[in-house]
Parts: structure tokens; C-alpha cells; sequence
């Protein structure tokens, strides 16, 4: 196994994954399975990843629908128990499960801001209440003027009024839902945000927004971010070091400038090959068909073998492993062996 990148920068790691893996129960139920003499299946939505994040950077994670992007984002935040692996967090493991007093505090530096604006707030509730819920919860401040004041302040922070306040979500457009989730985010004081897709739901215009907000948050109070997303030319406005993810696993690991400069593993290259570019026009691709094979069963070998246009029999038989090239963490045999130019 390969470690990870050495950060660029001389900022701490403050998140640290190791063989992280989630395993979901996909079997039919036990009677039929008896019945047709067949096995247990186990849907592999993470299956072995290891990354690092320093304080103070971005780490995004891109790859296509199903890919295990946001089931990583959930098993670090809580949401989901990992099947094995381990998860530190400014050095501490976040055990499974655990609610002792240390990890309880380590979790309250860690917050999510999910996809769906539309969906992840109350709609019963009015705006005010939603942000100064994790300060209540948390019992953060003390005394409902100054929770109410600190409300009023984080909606001006993301560019709302605090006069918003009083309102209902259902009042609002997308992007500004997505600024109420950023400012609720913020009201716990976290030192960690795990974005998961916060911009796919809206409108171009809306993204460029939202994201420069979020650029701006990070500078102002020194936030790290975990950034999950498909959108590639997102990630490049974002992010200090990428993570290619296909069928559960990391395929490539670099900076971000690198990895747009010179893709490494094939799969990356068609991610790049599908981004609209018009200085680009004319030019020729590399035609790679189809789709992401099923996580229940999936190939032998290197995933992505179906798809590769280098694969040979060593990619159909054996699964590549992360190693070191020249900067780079790429798990390729092509590339091993020098079969891409």
C-alpha cells in the first residue's frame, strides 16, 4: 500500500484515512437464498481508500454516479459505520461508535453540507431556528439573545440579511437555501467541512456564487474542506489536491495542478476528455465505451479493465495497487509499465 501524497504545504494533517472500506448487505432474504442455494452479496461502496488532508487545503473527490464518493464523506462524519479501517481525526481515531466525551468534541469540529438545499432543511422551521440549532444542540452559547444575535450574524457572513430570519425556506431560491445549509454549517464553529455535491443541485451562474462564498469562508476562518463533487471544472476552482475514485477505490491521487496538467490513469483521462473545452475543439480523443460495471460483482483485476482501451491480461487478472509517479499516486498497470505514453 502506498502512503499517501506528502502535503505541499507545512499545515498539519488534521484528517487521516487508512484502508477505509463499507460493505453494504445486498443479499435476498435468507429463506430465498437457502431456497436458490445462493451466497450472500455485499455491495463494496468504499473498498480500501486512503487519502490525507492538511489543515487549511482542499481535498476533492471526483468520479462518476456510484462511484463511493459520498459514502466516504458520510463514514467520516458519523453517518455510516465503517466495515474496517480507521479514521483520525488532528491525530485521534474517531472509534466506532464511540460517545465518550473526547470523540463527541472532535465530531462538533466536523460539519456537512449536503447536495440537495431543497431537502436538507426543515421546511416547518423558519430560517432563524434552522442556523441556531446546532448552537442550542451543543448548548454553544448560552442565552436565546445571544444565540439569536450570533443567527443574525452568520446569515450576514454567507450574504443573506439577518431580516431572513424570520422567514421559511420554502421563500427562498436554491442558492440562497444553499447559503442558510453554509451558515447552519458554520454555527458550531467547525474547523472541518465535508461539501457533498453543494452545488450540483443549482444553476451555473448560482455554482460560481456559492463556490467564490466558500473560497472566501475558507481564507476568512481557516476551514479545511473535504469536497465531493463530478463536476471537474468545480473541482479545479476549488481544490489543492484531487482524488479519482472508481468503483469504490482510488485510482489517482495528485495535486490538483498536476493532475489537470498530466492525467495519469485512463480513467482519468476520460473525465477529462468529457469536459467542454473549446481550445480544444477539433482535436482528437481517445474513445472509451461502457459503463461503470455493478459494485455487487464487480470485474476481476483492475476495475476499470472493461472500459481501458491499454488493458491487457495483467489488468484482467490482477488489481493495481497505489504507487508513486513522479508526484503523482497512480493505480495502474498501463502506467506501470510505461504502456501510456
Amino acid at each position: 500500500m502506498a502512503s499517501p501524497l506528502p502535503s505541499p504545504s507545512a499545515a498539519p494533517t488534521m484528517l487521516r484515512v487508512r484502508g477505509l472500506a463499507r460493505y453494504f448487505d445486498a443479499s435476498a432474504p435468507l429463506l430465498d437464498r437457502v431456497l436458490r442455494r445462493e451466497p450472500r452479496r455485499l455491495l463494496r461502496a468504499v473498498d480500501g481508500v486512503d487519502f490525507e488532508i492538511a489543515r487549511g487545503q482542499t481535498l476533492s473527490l471526483v468520479g462518476e454516479s456510484g462511484c463511493g464518493k459520498s459514502t466516504v464523506a458520510r463514514l467520516i462524519v458519523g453517518l455510516y459505520e465503517p466495515t474496517r479501517g480507521t479514521i483520525e481525526f488532528e491525530g485521534r481515531e474517531l472509534a466506532r461508535g464511540s460517545k465518550d466525551n473526547v470523540t463527541q468534541r472532535l465530531r462538533r469540529k466536523m460539519q456537512m453540507i449536503f447536495q440537495d438545499p431543497y431537502a436538507s432543511l426543515n421546511p416547518r422551521w423558519r430560517v432563524l431556528d434552522i442556523v441556531a440549532e446546532p448552537m442550542r444542540a451543543n448548548r454553544l452559547i448560552a442565552g436565546e439573545r445571544a444565540i439569536r444575535s450570533r443567527a443574525h450574524e452568520l446569515l450576514t457572513q454567507v450574504g443573506l440579511s439577518p431580516l431572513d430570519g424570520s422567514k421559511f425556506p420554502h421563500e427562498f431560491s436554491g442558492g440562497q437555501r444553499q447559503r442558510i445549509s453554509i451558515a447552519r454549517a458554520l454555527a458550531s464553529t467547525p474547523e472541518f467541512l465535508i461539501c457533498d455535491e453543494p452545488t450540483s443541485a443549482l444553476d451555473v451562474s448560482v455554482q460560481a456564487q456559492i463556490l467564490n462564498l466558500m473560497k472566501d469562508l475558507q481564507r476568512e476562518l481557516g476551514l479545511t474542506y473535504l469536497f465531493i463533487s463530478h463536476n471537474l471544472a468545480v473541482v479545479r476552482h476549488m481544490s489543492d489536491e484531487v482524488g479519482v475514485m472508481y468503483l469504490g477505490r482510488l485510482c489517482e491521487l495528485a495535486s490538483a495542478e498536476s493532475l489537470f496538467r498530466r492525467p495519469r490513469h485512463p480513467y482519468t483521462r476520460l473525465l477529462l476528455e468529457a469536459v467542454p473545452d473549446l481550445e480544444l475543439t477539433g482535436r482528437a480523443r481517445v474513445p472509451v465505451s461502457g459503463e461503470v460495471p455493478n459494485p455487487i460483482a464487480p470485474p476481476s483485476g483492475c476495475a476499470f479493465h472493461p472500459r481501458c482501451p491499454f488493458a491487457n491480461e495483467r489488468c484482467r487478472q490482477e488489481r493495481p495497487k497505489l504507487m508513486h509517479f513522479d508526484g503523482t499516486l497512480v493505480a495502474c498497470h498501463a502506467v506501470e509499465e510505461g504502456r501510456i505514453a
